[in-house]
């Protein structure tokens, strides 16, 4: 579970105690990565929702699994920045952040694909245009970050990046 912050730790804390920011996490590269997957998720999602979207249903899809992905970002986001994963230690974390990235990934490579293919330089909107444009320029981006985010998901999943010394140490201090 190296490269997931608050792994390492002893569980801490009780059931009744109250949640603690872990300032490490943000520091760390899956904290970072789920911040910029938050904001760019947010870019696309509002940026197809400035648009004539609804006369569109290629547009409609792109807006499900941008709100999606985004929502739930945001929900482990809070849980691994409010240390809650500690409280929930019989959930594998890392197995289940692993395949929430991988599944992102697939989704908004279809998202990705479907904005990209439905963008029309001949729209009657030039704003609509240019809005739905850049969504599919940051649904791109936004998907390659997710793909990033599963590998090193995988790597913490697999324990890669520690030995069997360091995590008995720091398990048992």
């Amino acid at each position: 579970m190296a490269g997931l912050p608050g792994a390492t730790r002893a569980r801490s804390g009780s059931p009744g105690t109250a949640p603690a920011l872990d300032g490490t996490f943000l520091c760390s590269p899956l904290g970072g990565l789920m911040g910029t997957q938050a904001v760019l998720g947010l870019l696309v999602w509002s940026l197809i929702a400035a648009t004539t979207y609804h006369l569109h249903a290629a547009y409609g899809w792109v807006m499900f699994v941008a709100l999606f992905c985004w929502i739930l970002t945001l929900l482990f986001f809070m849980t691994y920045l409010l240390q809650l994963q500690l409280k929930f230690y019989v959930i594998p974390w890392p197995l289940v952040l692993m395949i929430y990235n991988a599944v992102a990934t697939v989704l908004y490579i279809t998202a990705f694909v479907t904005c990209a293919a439905a963008v029309q330089p001949t729209s009657w909107r030039q704003w609509d245009y240019n809005r739905r444009a850049a969504a599919s320029f940051f649904a791109g981006v936004t998907m390659i970050i997710y793909g990033v985010s599963t590998f090193f998901s995988f790597r913490a999943w697999k324990g890669l990046g520690s030995n069997a010394a360091t995590s008995q140490v720091t398990d048992h201090a």
